[in-house]
């Protein structure tokens, strides 16, 4: 079982890697290069749509959404170009910089979705 979990971790890395070179290739339609950003920013968020601290249901997000993001991206991305951009990606592994603006800017946008949802929530409830 931890093996199966190590080896799914693993590719689940290896994916995530080819939907950041996909998103950066010039050959990747625009559709495919929107979701692929949504998946990738969704992926390195430090923000859940369920906190991990919650047990079981904290991990069901990345366990349903983030395959069924990187699933959708494949679909979008030509096969040929994903094949090639997944071998690469297994071959020379990406190392990222951290960049903490980039955290900061992806909380805010958390943080202002979520505003603006209670917002047009309690809109509807008045109305």
């Amino acid at each position: 079982m931890i093996k199966r979990l190590r080896r799914f971790a693993q590719n689940m890395k290896v994916q995530l890697q080819v939907l950041y070179l996909a998103s950066r290739d010039p050959r990747t339609p625009l559709a495919a290069k929107l979701l692929l950003i949504v998946v990738i920013a969704y992926a390195f968020s430090p923000i859940d749509l369920i906190p991990d601290f919650i047990p079981l249901i904290g991990y069901l997000d990345d366990l349903i959404l983030l395959p069924l993001g990187i699933y959708l991206a494949m679909r979008l991305v030509p096969p040929e170009l994903w094949r090639e951009l997944q071998t690469r990606a297994e071959t020379q592994p990406l190392s990222l910089p951290k960049n903490r603006v980039a955290g900061v800017v992806i909380a805010i946008v958390w943080i202002a979705a979520l505003v603006a949802i209670v917002h047009w929530l309690w809109k509807l409830s008045v109305s």
